[in-house]
C-alpha cells in the first residue's frame, strides 16, 4: 500500500528582486538604454547636441565662460528644489507647493525682525529661519498626506495657496530688501572663480546622490515608491516614511529660497512662481517616474541643466518665451514616451518589472530583504483577502 500527500500553502510568493524586465517568465531585458547609465547617457547626448546647436546659432555669445557661469546661476536654484522633488516622486508623491514654500521662506527670514534679529546676532539667524519655515510647512504636508490620508496632489496643491497667501500677508504685498552685506557676498560671491551658488547646488546634489543610493533611507524610498503595501509588509513604516520625504522636499526649498535672496537681494511673495512645474519638468527628463519607484539624482541634475541650457538658447537668439515653453512641453511629451518605451517594450503605463497578472507584479527593488513580491487582488496576495487556512488532504491508494 502506498500513500500521497499533497498540501496547499497561503501567501505572496517571494520574487527575487531584479533589474526591470528581467524578471522570471519575462525573457530578456530592454537593454541597457532601459537603465540608468543608458538613460543617462541619452541625457549626456542630449545636452551635448543643445549645446552644439546654441555654439552654431550663438557663436562665441554661447561658448563664452560668462555665459556658461550664468547658465550654471540659473540652474542651481530650481536645481536644488528639483533635488528634493526627485525623492517625493520617486517615494510615490508629488509636491505641488514647493514654489510657495520657497516664497515663505524667503519672506519669513527677510522680516525685519529676523534681519534685526541677524544684526544683533549672525547672518546665520535668516539661514535658519529659512530652513526651519520650509521644513515645518513640508512636516505638514507630509503629516496630512500620510495619516491625514488626504491625497499628495489635493494637500500640497492646497499648501500652495496656503503658503503663498501667508508669504503676502507677512510681507504686506511688498518686496522686502536684504540688509546685511556679509549675507549677500557669502552667498552671492565666486570661490576660486566659480560662484558659491553653483557650489552649494553640487554639493546639494552630491548629499542627495549619497542618501538616495548609499543608505537605507534611500532603500526604504525605491520601495515605498514600488508598492507601499509591500514595503509595509517588509517592515518599512511607510507613513513615518513619506513624511520625513516630504520634511526633505521642504528643506530643499529653505535652501533655495536663501540662494535666490542672495542673488535677488530680496525676500518676495512673488519669489519661486512656477518652480513646481519646472522642478517636475526637469525630475521627468531625467527619467524619475511619476507612478514611483524608479528615479536617480544624476539625471535629474542634466534634466536641470537641458532646461536652462534651452533657455538661454533661446535667449541668446531673441526667441520669445512662448516659443520656449512650447519646446519645452514637446520635451517633456517626448521624454515621457520614451521612458515608457525603454521601461516597458511598449508605450504603456504600467510600472515596468510587472509580471503576469497571477504572481502579483513585480519585485520591489530596495526593500530590507530584496525579496518582496509586489501587491496584487488575488487572494492571498499583499492587497487581498487572505484565504482560509486549508487541511493538507492525505490520498490512500491501495
Amino acid at each position: 500500500m502506498s500513500s500521497s500527500t499533497t498540501a496547499t500553502t497561503g501567501g505572496a510568493a517571494a520574487v527575487s528582486a531584479s533589474p526591470a524586465g528581467d524578471a522570471p517568465g519575462n525573457g530578456p531585458g530592454p537593454g541597457l538604454m532601459a537603465g540608468p547609465v543608458g538613460r543617462n547617457l541619452g541625457l549626456v547626448v542630449a545636452l551635448a547636441i543643445l549645446c552644439a546647436v546654441g555654439v552654431i546659432t550663438a557663436g562665441d555669445r554661447f561658448a563664452d565662460v560668462d555665459n556658461v557661469l550664468t547658465i550654471l546661476r540659473l540652474a542651481a536654484v530650481i536645481g536644488v528644489v528639483s533635488i528634493g522633488m526627485t525623492f517625493v516622486i520617486i517615494g510615490g508623491g508629488i509636491d505641488l507647493s514647493v514654489g510657495a514654500l520657497v516664497a515663505l521662506s524667503s519672506v519669513w527670514a527677510t522680516t525685519l525682525a529676523t534681519q534685526q534679529l541677524a544684526e544683533d546676532v549672525h547672518w546665520i539667524v535668516m539661514v535658519f529661519t529659512a530652513l526651519v519655515v520650509g521644513s515645518v510647512a513640508g512636516l505638514i504636508n507630509g503629516v496630512v498626506i500620510a495619516y491625514g490620508k488626504l491625497a499628495a496632489f489635493i494637500a500640497t496643491l492646497a499648501m500652495l495657496a496656503s503658503a503663498r497667501g501667508l508669504a503676502e500677508i507677512i510681507a504686506n504685498r511688498r518686496t522686502q530688501i536684504v540688509q546685511d552685506r556679509d549675507f549677500r557676498s557669502f552667498f552671492a560671491g565666486d570661490v576660486l572663480g566659480v560662484p558659491a551658488q553653483v557650489i552649494l547646488f553640487a554639493l546639494v546634489a552630491v548629499a542627495g546622490w549619497v542618501l538616495l543610493n548609499r543608505t537605507t533611507f534611500g532603500r526604504r524610498t525605491f520601495a515605498v515608491g514600488g508598492n507601499a503595501e509591500a514595503a509595509r509588509l517588509a517592515g518599512i513604516r511607510v507613513q513615518r516614511h513619506t513624511v520625513k520625504l516630504y520634511v526633505l522636499s521642504g528643506f530643499c526649498c529653505g535652501i533655495a529660497a536663501v540662494m535666490l535672496m542672495a542673488r535677488t537681494t530680496t525676500g518676495s511673495s512673488t519669489h519661486g512662481t512656477l518652480y513646481e512645474l519646472d522642478a517636475i519638468a526637469a525630475v521627468v527628463i531625467g527619467g524619475t517616474l511619476l507612478i514611483g519607484g524608479r528615479g536617480t539624482i544624476v539625471g535629474t541634475v542634466l534634466g536641470v541643466l537641458i532646461f536652462s541650457t534651452l533657455g538661454n538658447v533661446f535667449v541668446l537668439n531673441n526667441l520669445s518665451s512662448s516659443a520656449q515653453n512650447v519646446a519645452r512641453g514637446v520635451i517633456i511629451v517626448a521624454a515621457v514616451l520614451l521612458q515608457q518605451r525603454l521601461a516597458t517594450g511598449g508605450f504603456s503605463f504600467r510600472r515596468p518589472g510587472g509580471g503576469s497578472s497571477s504572481s502579483g507584479g513585480g519585485a520591489v527593488q530596495g526593500s530590507p530583504a530584496g525579496t518582496v513580491s509586489g501587491g496584487t487582488s488575488d487572494p492571498g496576495g499583499p492587497g487581498g483577502a487572505r484565504p482560509a487556512a486549508t487541511t493538507p488532504t492525505r490520498t490512500t491508494t491501495t
